[in-house]
C-alpha cells in the first residue's frame, strides 16, 4: 500500500498510488478507450499452468504400450484412470470433473505444444504469451484479442491473483491486474482524502498518451466498487487455494454482468523433476491434480450451466514433461503436452489428439512429439466462440483447428 503525506500528489503519484502499474503501463490506445463497447462472445478464462504440466500423467495414454515401459513407475495404471476409453484416461485425481466430463462439458487435447522447442521455462512462456514467432510482434495474444473483439468494457480484460500473467494481456487495448477484487482498490482513497476525484481532475485536461490510462485506471476502478458493493455468496464452495480464490472471482466478475470479455489466471508449481509420483493421495502430481479439479469444479458449479454457456476456461503450459521418468520418480523439462477445455460450447467427453505415439523412433529428442499447435486449439476457440473473423491479428499465419472441439455460438 502506497501512503502520500504531501499536499501535492503527482500524476505519476497517483498512479502509483493506486496500485495500477499493470493497467497504467499497457499504454492504451485514445482509439480503444473511446470505442463502444460491443463484445457478445464468450468470456474466454485462460488457466496458465506454470511450471511445465505433465499432460501425459494428467490424460494417460493408457491405449500406448510405450507410455508403460518408459513410466514404470509414474505410469499411470489403467485400473485407476476415471473415464478410460481405451485409448486414453483421466487422472484419478481428477474425479471431481468427472460430471462435466460425462456432461460433455470437459474435453482434453493431446499432443500440443509450440513449434519451436525450448526446455527453458523463461523463453518458453515469453513465446507461448507472445504467440506470434518469427514476428515483430512484442504484444501479448490476449492483449490481441481483445483490440480485435473490440471489448473495451473498463474490466473487459481481467488478470486475477497473486501471481499474474501480465503478457498474454500485454498491448494497447486496456486491462487490469488485480490480486483480488476486494484489494483493488486506489490506496489512501477516501471521503476525506479523495484520491480518486483528484485522479479524475488532473487528468481531464491531459494529452491522451497521458489521460487515457489514468482515466482507464478510474473507470476500471468505479466498476469493481460497484462488484464489491454486492455482497458475493458463491453457489459453491471453492477450496481455500489462490486458484480457488482467483476463479471466485472471475466467477464473481462474469455474474455481475461487467462486460468481462476475457480473464488470465496463473497456477504453478508444476516442475516436478522429482517426486512426480504414483497416483495416489500424497504425491505431489495427484494432489495438484485434485486441487486443480476442485477449484475448476467449484467454478462450473458457482456459474451454474446458463452462465456456462457464455463461457469457455482452456489450459495452457510452455512445455510437457520428458516421456521417459528419471531416477527421482519426476519427468525432466519436455515438449508436447495436453490442454483441458471447459465450457457450455465445448463437445467434451473425449480426448482429441493426432496422437503420434511414444515409441523411440516417434519421439522428438526423447519427448512427445507435437502434432496440434496450441494457437490452432484456441484459433477454433476464437472464431466459433468469441467472434473472432480472420486470426491473423491475433496469431498470425495459423489455421484453426478442425477437431471440431466446440460447437458455434
Amino acid at each position: 500500500m502506497f501512503d502520500c503525506g504531501e499536499k501535492h500528489i503527482s500524476r505519476r503519484g497517483l498512479l502509483g498510488a493506486a496500485g495500477l502499474a499493470g493497467l497504467a503501463g499497457a499504454g492504451v490506445s485514445t482509439q480503444l478507450a473511446y470505442a463502444a463497447p460491443g463484445y457478445t462472445g464468450d468470456t474466454l478464462v485462460v488457466l496458465s499452468l506454470h511450471g511445465g504440466f505433465d499432460g501425459l500423467s494428467a490424460l494417460a495414454p493408457i491405449g500406448d504400450p510405450d507410455y508403460y515401459k518408459a513410466r514404470p513407475a509414474i505410469g499411470v495404471p489403467k485400473a485407476q484412470v476415471i473415464a478410460g476409453d481405451g485409448s486414453f484416461g483421466l487422472h484419478p485425481a481428477l474425479a471431481p470433473l468427472l460430471p462435466l466430463w460425462k456432461s460433455g462439458r470437459l474435453a482434453g487435447v493431446h499432443a500440443v505444444g509450440q513449434a519451436n522447442q525450448t526446455r527453458s521455462h523463461f523463453a518458453a512462456m515469453e513465446a507461448m504469451e507472445n504467440a506470434a514467432p518469427g514476428t515483430s510482434t512484442r504484444t501479448g495474444w490476449l492483449g490481441r484479442m481483445l483490440g480485435e473483439t473490440g471489448a473495451t468494457g473498463a474490466l473487459a480484460g481481467v488478470s486475477v491473483g497473486g501471481a499474474m500473467p501480465d503478457r498474454l494481456l500485454a498491448g494497447p487495448a486496456a486491462s487490469v491486474s488485480m490480486a483480488s477484487i476486494d484489494k483493488f482498490t486506489l490506496a489512501g482513497d477516501s471521503d476525506k482524502r479523495p484520491r480518486a476525484a483528484a485522479l479524475r481532475a488532473m487528468y481531464a485536461d491531459a494529452p491522451p498518451m497521458l489521460a487515457v490510462p489514468a482515466l482507464a485506471a478510474d473507470k476500471a476502478l468505479t466498476a469493481s466498487a460497484s462488484v464489491r458493493a454486492t455482497p458475493y455468496t458463491p453457489a459453491a464452495t471453492y477450496p481455500e487455494t489462490e486458484l480457488g480464490a482467483a476463479l471466485r472471482d472471475v466467477a464473481r466478475l462474469i455474474k455481475a454482468k461487467v462486460g468481462l470479455a476475457t480473464a488470465a489466471v496463473d497456477c504453478g508449481d508444476w516442475d516436478m523433476h522429482q517426486g512426480l509420483g504414483t497416483a495416489v493421495k500424497g504425491q505431489r502430481m495427484y494432489d495438484n491434480l485434485s486441487e486443480l479439479a476442485t477449484a475448476l469444479a467449484a467454478f462450473a458449479a458457482d456459474l451454474g450451466p446458463e452462465a456456462m454457456n457464455s463461457v469457455t476456461l482452456l489450459t495452457i503450459s510452455e512445455f510437457g514433461r520428458r516421456v521417459r521418468e528419471n531416477g527421482s520418480r519426476g519427468a525432466d523439462h519436455g515438449y508436447g503436452n495436453a490442454m483441458l477445455l471447459l465450457g457450455g460450447g465445448v463437445k467434451g467427453g473425449k480426448v482429441y489428439a493426432k496422437w503420434p505415439g511414444l515409441a523411440p523412433s516417434a519421439l522428438v529428442a526423447g519427448d512427445l512429439a507435437v502434432t496440434t499447435d496450441y494457437r490452432a486449439v484456441i484459433g477454433e476457440i476464437l472464431q466459433k466462440r468469441c467472434g473472432v473473423g480472420s486470426l491473423s491479428g491475433v496469431f498470425p499465419s495459423v489455421s484453426p483447428s478442425t477437431f471440431g472441439l466446440v460447437s458455434a455460438r
